[in-house]
C-alpha cells in the first residue's frame, strides 16, 4: 500500500518520489521505472488513430492511480485516485484515507475544511466536493435527494451514515473538466532546457536551419520564481561548427558515433568507397529539446536536424520530448504548413506531392530484433524527409544541408 502526501492544485507523492502537475510524461515514466520494485502492472492508454484528440493515461492498476497527459504537449493535467482502499492518503500530514480512517464525508470536512455546495450528478448518482485545485467524489443511492445548503451537510443521510470518497481527483484551477497544464514546474527542469516552439528556416527555395524558442530556469537560485523563467530564441543553421551548436544549444545529453551508415546502398558507387575512408558522422541527442544533430565527420559541421513528435506507438517513444515544430512549405496549391501535429494525408490533400514512393522504415535494436509498432514511411520533400506512421502522423521530420550549399 502506497503512503501518499496530498498537496492540491499541485501534487501526490512521498518522500521516494513526487508527481508534479505540469510533469512531462517521460519523467513520470521514468519515475515509474525507477520504482518498479513497488510499483507494478502500469497500463498506457492512448488513441492509435486520433493521438491529438483523446488525452494519454497511465494506470496504475495495482494502486488505482490514474494519471492524466494533455495530448498536445504531453504534460500531466489530472492526478486521480479512483481505489482509495490501494493507498494511504494524508494532508498536511495528517491521514484522511487509511485502513484506520474512512474517507467520509465528516472526514474530509475535518480534514479540509468547509468548501461551497456540492454538485449532484443525477445520472451517474455521484454526489462531488470541489475544493481549489481538488476534488472528492462520493455515489449516492438514487433515493438521497441533495439539499443545497452552505458546507458538506448538502446532503441529508439517515442515522448519521456518510458515504466514503470514492474518486479524487487533483488539477489546476476550479474545475477538472476544464483544466489544463500548468507551466513546467521548477522542480521538473532538473537543469535541463525545453523547446517551447520551433520553426523550419527558409531562404528562398533553401532550407538553412531551425530557428528555436527555449524556455529554462534562471541559474541563480534567489531568482527563481514563477515570472522568472528565462525564454530565448536561438537560431542553429547547416554548417554550424560542433561548437556554434554547444553554444547555442547547450551540451547534448547523449553524443552517438555512427558504427554504420544503413543508407550507404542509396550512394552512387563512385563516392561509397570514398565514404568508407571518411571519419565516422557523429549526432548530438538533446532528448529535453526533442532534436537531434548530424555532424559531418570531416568537416564537423551540422549537415542534418532531426525533430521528433514523440507520439505513443512509434518506436522511440519516450525517448525524446514532443518537438512541436512548423515549416512551411511551397506546394502545388501554394503555400502549406506542416506542424508537429499535422496528418500527412492532410498535407498531401492540401497540395504537398512527393515524387517518388516512400521509403519503408523498420526499426529494430541490436538486442531487441522485433518492433511491435511495425514500419514507417520516409517521404521526401526538397531538404526534407518526413517519417510517417501508420496512422497518418508524422513520427519524426529530417531537414538537410542541400548539396548545392557544400
Amino acid at each position: 500500500m502506497l503512503d501518499l502526501e496530498v498537496v492540491p492544485e499541485r501534487s501526490l507523492g512521498n518522500e521516494n518520489f513526487e508527481f508534479i502537475l505540469g510533469m512531462p510524461l517521460q519523467q513520470a515514466i521514468c519515475i515509474l521505472k525507477k520504482e518498479c520494485k513497488c510499483v507494478k502492472n502500469v497500463q498506457l492508454i492512448y488513441n492509435n488513430n486520433k493521438p491529438i484528440s483523446t488525452d494519454i493515461v497511465l494506470n496504475l492498476i495495482g494502486y488505482g492511480i490514474r494519471m492524466v497527459f494533455d495530448c498536445v504537449i504531453q504534460r500531466l493535467k489530472i492526478l486521480e485516485v479512483y481505489n482509495m482502499k490501494e493507498v494511504k492518503l494524508k494532508y498536511c500530514g495528517k491521514y484522511f484515507n487509511s485502513e484506520q480512517v474512512s474517507p467520509t464525508i465528516d472526514q474530509i470536512d475535518h480534514s479540509f475544511g468547509a468548501t461551497h455546495p456540492g454538485i449532484y450528478d443525477s445520472t451517474h448518482h455521484l454526489f462531488t466536493l470541489n475544493f481549489r485545485g481538488l476534488s472528492f467524489s462520493f455515489p449516492i443511492q438514487s433515493h438521497f435527494e441533495p439539499h443545497y445548503v452552505q458546507g458538506l451537510g448538502s446532503i441529508k443521510f439517515p442515522n448519521g451514515s456518510s458515504p466514503s470518497v470514492n474518486r479524487m481527483r487533483i488539477y489546476s484551477g476550479n474545475s477538472a473538466s476544464d483544466t489544463v497544464p500548468p507551466p513546467l514546474p521548477f522542480n521538473c527542469f532538473l537543469g535541463l532546457t525545453y523547446t517551447e516552439e520551433a520553426r523550419v528556416l527558409v531562404d528562398g527555395d533553401s532550407i538553412t536551419g531551425i530557428s528555436l524558442v527555449l524556455i529554462k530556469e534562471l541559474s541563480s537560485p534567489l531568482l527563481r520564481t514563477k515570472d522568472k523563467l528565462q525564454s530565448v530564441r536561438r537560431d542553429v543553421k547547416f554548417g554550424d561548427h560542433c561548437q556554434d551548436i554547444v553554444s547555442a544549444l547547450g551540451a547534448p545529453q547523449r553524443i552517438f558515433f555512427k558504427s554504420e551508415d544503413k543508407m550507404r546502398i542509396h550512394v552512387p558507387s563512385s563516392r561509397r568507397n570514398s565514404c568508407k575512408k571518411s571519419p565516422s558522422d557523429f549526432i548530438y541527442n538533446y532528448f529535453a529539446l526533442g532534436i537531434d544533430v548530424l555532424f559531418d565527420g570531416v568537416s564537423l559541421e551540422a549537415v542534418k536536424f532531426i525533430l521528433h513528435t514523440n507520439f505513443p506507438g512509434h518506436y522511440n517513444f519516450d525517448i525524446y520530448y514532443r518537438c512541436l515544430f512548423s515549416v512551411a512549405c511551397g506546394g502545388s496549391d501554394g503555400v502549406v504548413n506542416v506542424t508537429a501535429l499535422s496528418r500527412w494525408d492532410e498535407v498531401q490533400r492540401l497540395g504537398l506531392t512527393t515524387s517518388n514512393r516512400p521509403v519503408v522504415l523498420n526499426r529494430a535494436s541490436s538486442t531487441n530484433t522485433s518492433n511491435p509498432f511495425g514500419s514507417t514511411f520516409c517521404y521526401g520533400f526538397k531538404q526534407m524527409i518526413f517519417e510517417v506512421m501508420p496512422n497518418n502522423h508524422i513520427a519524426s521530420l529530417t531537414i538537410y544541408k542541400s548539396r548545392n550549399e557544400t
